[in-house]
């Protein structure tokens, strides 16, 4: 993939004004992962969440204020879109923030095939 192919970040819902409620540190680090993501490779620290839908994936931040945790799909060409950002208080992700991301991707998946 060539450099000059990065694809556009969609956020979808409120996930940009959530990722903006990251502390400093923690914004940074998910920039740089979506940065990485939009260029064609992969997060430094991520895992697939398959509960969410199909190729969505989860960037791992962890920062001095806490765990932090970004949801994105970006199997689609047009874009990378970002499902949900949050911080994580648990060692299981609450079922609240797999619940509003999977609706997220399913309203996507309803609006690309429009």
């Amino acid at each position: 993939m060539a450099h000059d192919d990065i694809k556009p970040v969609e956020f979808l819902g409120t996930s940009l004004d959530d990722l903006r409620e990251f502390p400093t540190t923690a914004k940074r680090q998910a920039g740089l992962q979506l940065d990485r993501v939009q260029r064609g490779f992969e997060p430094d620290d991520w895992k697939p969440m398959a509960t969410v839908g199909a190729g969505v994936k989860e960037i791992r931040v962890s920062d001095a204020a806490g765990i932090f945790r970004v949801m994105y799909v970006a199997k689609f060409d047009d874009a990378v879109y970002v499902l949900h950002c949050f911080q994580k208080k648990t060692q299981q992700t609450a079922k609240r923030d797999i619940d509003l991301a999977a609706a997220r991707y399913k309203e996507l998946l309803k609006e690309l095939k429009k």
